[in-house]
């Protein structure tokens, strides 16, 4: 089986995006199929090539990483796409996080760190940086601010979560990944995943981070 990740890196400075690119390729299991320094070019490249994974800075010519979001999803819906940028602001995390990114890294991230970031992303955990994780609840306490787009919509219909799926969501919603997860439920990490699945479709949502969202909108964070 092919376990190759594809990679799109979209950054508007040419000097950090060859930087990152070359980073990327001294790590094994990760090819780098396609680069974009602005919005426009990112979708056409997204559409075309499909890669498994987006990394997107957000202060770019023409519109931020975070109002591109949307239009990425839409025109590349299995890419995962990884917000890479030096913004801090509470408001483009809880923003790129409502938007469907996967997660939050800012670019002080060592290489190491990215390359394990990346494969976490690619398992379908979320990953933010741990300068942001404080931001990240009081962007989740503060409903995201005032200019935030809307939390992803539940369907009124869904049916209720198991006992379990809620005993997962509170610790999803802490932040837990799927391994400390089946650690301290006494499972497998692969019924962790199952349970994960079932969790986002009854929900009507696209990624455990929107979970957490939502999760800790229901006062399941504490």
């Amino acid at each position: 089986m092919n376990t190759l990740i594809t990679i799109l890196v979209v950054d508007d400075h040419t000097l950090f995006r060859r930087g990152l690119i070359a980073l990327l390729g001294q790590e094994a299991g990760v090819e780098v199929v396609g680069e974009a320094a602005d919005g426009s070019d990112a979708l056409r490249i997204a559409e075309a090539l499909k890669p498994d994974l987006i990394l997107l800075d957000n202060h770019m010519p023409g519109v931020t990483g975070v109002a591109l979001l949307p239009a990425l999803r839409q025109v590349a819906p299995a890419s995962r796409v990884l917000m890479l940028t030096v913004s801090e602001d509470e408001e483009d995390l809880s923003a790129a996080l409502r938007n469907g990114a996967q997660g939050y890294l800012l670019k002080t991230i060592d290489g190491e760190d990215l390359a394990a970031a990346l494969k976490r992303t690619m398992r379908g955990e979320s990953v933010v940086s741990p300068e942001m994780s404080h931001k990240l609840l009081n962007a989740l306490r503060n409903g995201g601010g005032a200019t935030s787009p809307a939390k992803p919509e539940q369907d009124k219909d869904a049916p209720q979560l198991s006992p379990r799926e809620i005993d997962i969501l509170k610790q999803l919603t802490r932040g837990a990944s799927n391994k400390e997860i089946a650690r301290s439920l006494g499972i497998a990490e692969t019924t962790v995943k199952i349970h994960v699945q079932h969790i986002l479709r009854k929900l009507n949502l696209s990624s455990r981070v929107q979970a957490a969202v939502w999760g800790s909108e229901q006062g399941m964070g504490g």
